[in-house]
């Protein structure tokens, strides 16, 4: 019966060479469904294969965890075969982890860490031990539990330490990164573990970093995460460069497996002629050897060099991931093309603020083309709708369809910089879509969206419009953060309506915020609240205190955030005060300042602001050529903003995007999507600060936020 069994094993490989998957399983199965018993070894190994098969082409997970639970129940009676045992309770925790069965998946690794307990303290057992510490703390954090799953990391570190692999010490040390960054519970632990993460990854010799493309892409998103999250824009930066290089040099791995890939297949093709001379029958095995020992040095997977192939249970081939950790770890943070995208996303986040469009709208289609492409591979087309996915497949659609939102929502934030109220409105459309579309997945986007219409509404000058959207999006909001930046907005759009009503209620949303603003990791949410604080003390005509709190955000914004286009508006107001205030050469200086931030910027409205300020300006102090031309400058440009005005108010979409009306989405209440419950944790702000800064305050010149005259007036009047 063994020998049948080979051969039908043989058989097997034949069909998975050729690709014939379903072949494959067929005869494979033909062992576990034949009348005659095979050793309980073979039908056990068998099972083990059909079941990562079954993960690794379909979407057939039952069927895959029927033959691991079968297996299962087969070893129970076996007191060895320490190395199935592990094989069969991994893939099994996978299976449960598809599907989102959490009780299962604690299940089944405490039973891998109870077998591993008692099994020795061989470089193998250990490392058995280090992939049921990774899945369990995985299992935990999914469920909510940071602290243990923090836990279950340390555990897994000591083991990693003790067999003296510092490539899987950095892999967990930089999962507690990722959860501490998650948690953030205490700045200091957090800081902790980026040091820790610096510490491991220098023990890691030089040449074997190479191997480590996978791990460095993973530590050096979380860095970029941590430092947008600290608002250390100018750090943030250089780790945007060095992601850069890794990717760049991963892509080039990858053409170059291909190239190989391809030159060996040629050679096989060769060989398996039969009229081939003995010379060059010799020649062509000596190219075979050659091109499969590069292609071994180049796919090596990181600390692998003295491990056995049977110790991995990831149901993919080496090569098509990029690897956190060696085997039996299923070490894959996100699919590569997801890695790849977050790469484009954090350079257009870290570039976006500086006004460095050209670069950022490169970046946006090079995104989008992975996410369309990795979509379309997943079987979503235009049409597909969430119900119709495969269960199997919900999150890694799921971390492409965030990362879709997120590319759009900086795109909307650049074309509103910009003007482009046509193309924000496409862009709008796009996410309105992808949210009715899939309303479980994109759940957590919702706010986003709704902030995002607002914004869209305060551009164009609708300000009733967008601070309902504001409070609605701040209603949606998961975090904190997003719920105070979206009261800061509605603040500016209510001072931007101009009666006491609006004031009022634009005090009563800031108020709260000032309060309690020093809470807040970074500085993104205080130069918010002082801008908008500033504003209503000039409404309020308390000018000097107005001028103390606008100095104040914009030396923070300044040294900090680095946002152009908030240090324009910050200087263009602090330029209005000093006009106001009868200092016309500080005045003069501000504003030129910021007419050339904002020409930088493509930033139409700020640039009428700003030359109508001038303009009053030169009429104060007699400059009568500068104040015609000025004025000249600034006609032109109002008409320019006009004109695109009346093309987005004249859309089909305006309407739609603008009225007092919350997005109504189907929910899915059959089918259990919760977020995060089938993969890695992944928050829809990717643990990042909302990518979108302040628009201009009002898309008019500055008196309809302050009456500059009418207070210039009074005090003459005085």
């Amino acid at each position: 019966m063994e020998a049948i069994a080979k051969g039908l094993w043989g058989l097997a490989d034949i069909h998975e060479e050729n690709g014939e998957i379903n072949k494959t399983i067929k005869c494979l199965e033909a062992i576990c469904k034949s009348q005659v018993s095979f050793l309980p070894i073979i039908e056990i190994k068998t099972r083990l294969r059909i079941a990562t098969l079954l993960l690794k082409h379909t979407h057939n997970i039952n069927h895959a965890k029927s033959h691991l639970e079968r297996s299962q129940l087969l070893l129970k009676s076996i007191p060895s075969c320490f190395d199935l045992k592990c094989k069969t309770f991994s893939l099994l925790r996978h299976c449960y982890h598809l599907i989102g069965d959490i009780s299962k998946q604690k299940q089944i690794v405490d039973k891998g860490l109870k077998l591993v307990d008692c099994s020795g303290n061989d470089v193998y057992v250990k490392l058995w031990g280090c992939n049921f510490y990774s899945q369990l703390a995985n299992t935990l954090v999914v469920d909510g539990d940071f602290g243990n799953g923090i836990h279950a990391l340390e555990r897994g570190f000591i083991c990693a330490a003790q067999i003296y692999s510092p490539e899987l010490q950095m892999f967990f040390a930089s999962s507690m990164f990722q959860v501490h960054l998650m948690q953030w519970s205490d700045t200091n632990l957090v800081e902790s573990a980026v040091q820790k993460c610096n510490e491991v990854w220098d023990l890691i010799p030089a040449d074997r970093k190479q191997h480590c493309d996978g791990l460095f892409l993973y530590t050096e998103l979380l860095h970029t995460f941590y430092r947008l999250r600290i608002c250390d824009y100018k750090t943030a930066s250089q780790h945007v460069d060095r992601l850069d290089a890794a990717m760049k040099r991963n892509l080039q791995q990858t053409q170059l497996i291909q190239e190989l890939t391809t030159e060996l297949n040629m050679i096989n093709q060769r060989l398996s002629r039969s009229d081939l001379q003995y010379r060059e029958s010799l020649a062509l095995h000596q190219k075979q050897n050659q091109l499969q020992e590069q292609l071994r040095h180049v796919t090596r997977p990181i600390g692998t060099e003295s491990l056995e192939p049977s110790y991995s249970t990831n149901p993919r081939q080496v090569g098509d991931k990029l690897e956190l950790a060696p085997p039996p770890i299923d070490g894959e943070w996100l699919p590569k093309g997801a890695v790849y995208a977050l790469v484009d996303l954090m350079a257009v986040i870290v570039g976006r603020p500086k006004g460095q469009f050209k670069e950022c709208g490169r970046r946006i289609q090079s995104g989008l083309s992975v996410i369309q492409g990795e979509l379309t591979k997943l079987g979503i087309t235009d049409g597909t709708r969430e119900k119709e996915m495969q269960h199997s497949s919900i999150w890694t659609a799921g971390v492409y369809l965030i990362l879709l939102m997120q590319f759009l929502e900086n795109k909307v934030a650049v074309d509103l910089t910009r003007s482009e109220f046509v193309e924000a409105q496409g862009a709008l459309i796009q996410m309105r879509n992808w949210v009715a579309r899939f309303p479980t997945i994109l759940q957590g986007c919702e706010s986003v969206f709704q902030m995002l219409r607002g914004q869209y509404a305060h551009s164009l000058g609708c300000y009733n419009e967008a601070a309902f959207h504001f409070i609605e999006a701040s209603k949606l909001a998961e975090s904190k953060s997003m719920r105070v930046m979206c009261h800061i907005y509605a603040a500016v759009s209510y001072i931007c309506i101009g009666d006491a009503e609006s004031s009022s209620q634009a005090l009563d949303l800031i108020g709260p915020v000032y309060s309690i603003v020093d809470t807040f990791v970074g500085v993104r949410e205080k130069t918010g609240v002082l801008f908008a604080y500033g504003l209503l003390l000039m409404k309020q005509h308390n000018l000097q205190e107005a001028r103390v709190r606008l100095a104040t955000g914009l030396r923070i914004a300044h040294q900090h955030l680095g946002n152009i286009q908030l240090v324009s508006q910050y200087l263009t107001i602090l330029g209005s005060l000093a006009l106001t205030l009868h200092d016309s050469g500080q005045a003069r200086e501000i504003l030129k300042s910021s007419l050339t931030l904002a020409k930088t910027l493509y930033d139409i409205p700020t640039q009428i602001w700003v030359l109508s300020v001038l303009t009053a300006l030169y009429q104060e102090v007699g400059e009568r050529g500068n104040e015609m031309e000025n004025a000249e400058y600034e006609k032109k440009k109002t008409e320019d903003l006009k004109r695109r005005l009346a093309d987005a108010r004249t859309s089909i979409h305006h309407i739609e995007l603008i009225e007092k009306v919350k997005l109504e989405v189907e929910q899915l209440h059959e089918v259990d999507m919760k977020r995060a419950s089938a993969g890695p944790p992944i928050r829809t702000d990717l643990d990042i600060p909302e990518s979108v800064g302040f628009m201009t305050p009002s898309p008019v010149p500055s008196s309809r936020l302050v009456d500059i005259d009418v207070v210039r007036r009074g005090k003459k009047k005085m």
